[in-house]
């Protein structure tokens, strides 16, 4: 093996792990579990407020009380350790939530929890930073390749899910999604390298850089104000999806797999086209590319009945959805600095944690209500363009040029 060659196989081994981890906690946990709501609104009789609330409280919870620590214990420790335990959490969780009855309510909430934490722990936050590390040049196409296990995985579990829940029903179908998920990438998590400097002898332990130079800094809540408008369109458009076409519309099983599954197969395009394009091009222009997709794509929900209109839906909300969450991370780093990226990130994860939770049961509130999504989409398109509105305004590039040991503006 060439020097070269050895010294890629470390960033080769960072990418992989992070597509098995993104591939796990988030294609298959976050983009799953939605798939189950109408099985449990059938057996169960619960509302749509009610499916969704174990999703909204488990991740305000875990957002506001862990986001913060662990952005920090990121930074200080380094992304490995804690990406291992949050697969195990994650992992967990589905096999947990198969075990819910009416006659103990509690574990619903108790592992829509574990669910929340290992989201926070083994998915993006860990996994941006491993990257960021690892990457200098070409860091959105490494990002976009890594996230290309979003949509891997978000594309396959709804036929996978389809399978084991028609054969085996959907208690069987989450304790086999929940083992794989461990399985397939607590190995790879356990040998990767925390960042280039652990591939050599053990250094000293360096300060941390201060963060307070990024939070007097007007970009960062605008980052932060846009992201979370963003997050809460995505989060509550993919949270109901599912309901929406098999409750509302009557679509089958098979075809409503089939759309979702379709919408995860264009976020892999979008993924690989807007880590490209974040390489070559102003990443405040991409990420506004990726927020009017998404604003574009909700109204196409109004004629979901019509033929051809899921279809369309799928190629722009999935070509949006592609770079919703690996735009942030590639813009903050750019904004600001890779050596606070951890802790900057906790921050995010925390706002757009409570807005991902805090709109789908929104959604679902209003639909309990008025028996019907239209308030809800108008809802989702307002905060897709709000945010787009707050990355308008934010600066192309750092305005101040600060070295990684600090922070820049």
């Amino acid at each position: 093996m060439s020097k070269g060659e050895r010294q890629r196989a470390p960033q080769i081994q960072a990418a992989a792990t992070s597509f098995l981890a993104l591939f796990s906690v988030v294609g298959i946990a976050l983009y799953g579990l939605p798939l189950y709501y109408d099985f449990w609104e059938k057996e169960f009789g619960w509302s749509r407020a009610f499916i969704t609330s174990g999703n909204a409280l488990s991740k305000v919870v875990v957002a506001v009380c862990f986001g913060f620590a662990a952005g920090w214990l990121i930074d200080r420790f380094g992304p490995r350790r804690l990406m291992m335990v949050g697969l195990v959490i994650a992992g967990g969780a589905l096999v947990g939530l198969s075990t819910v009855s009416l006659a103990s309510l509690w574990l619903f909430y108790l592992f829509y929890m574990f669910n929340a934490l290992g989201y926070v722990t083994g998915g993006p936050p860990p996994n941006q930073v491993l990257l960021a590390r690892w990457f200098e040049r070409g860091r959105g196409t490494a990002m976009g390749f890594a996230y290309l296990g979003i949509g891997v995985g978000g594309a396959v579990v709804p036929q996978l899910s389809r399978y084991l829940t028609e054969n085996y029903g959907w208690r069987v179908s989450l304790r086999v999604l929940g083992a794989l998920m461990v399985v397939l990438t607590l190995p790879m998590a356990y040998l990767v390298k925390e960042s280039p400097a652990a591939t050599g002898a053990k250094q000293a332990r360096q300060p941390l850089a201060p963060m307070r130079d990024v939070l007097r800094r007007p970009a960062f809540y605008l980052l932060a104000f846009g992201s979370l408008c963003s997050i809460a369109a995505v989060g509550g458009t993919n949270q109901h999806l599912k309901l929406y076409l098999t409750r509302d519309l009557n679509y089958g099983q098979g075809d409503a797999a089939t759309f979702i599954s379709l919408v995860l197969s264009f976020s892999i395009i979008g993924r690989l086209l807007m880590g490209w394009l974040a390489d070559r091009v102003p990443k405040k222009y991409v990420m506004l590319l990726i927020y009017f997709l998404v604003a574009m794509a909700i109204p196409l929900l109004f004629f979901a009945a019509a033929p051809g209109m899921m279809y369309l839906f799928a190629a722009v909300f999935g070509l949006g959805l592609g770079g919703e969450y690996l735009i942030i991370p590639l813009i903050a780093a750019e904004l600001f600095s890779v050596s606070v990226l951890g802790r900057l990130m906790g921050i995010m994860v925390t706002a757009d944690g409570v807005a991902e939770a805090l709109s789908p049961f929104l959604i679902g509130h209003l639909h309990d209500r008025a028996g019907n999504y239209h308030a809800g989409f108008v809802i989702l398109i307002g905060m897709a363009l709000v945010g787009a509105a707050a990355v308008a305004l934010l600066p192309q590039r750092r305005m101040a040029a600060v070295s990684e040991a600090g922070v820049a503006g």
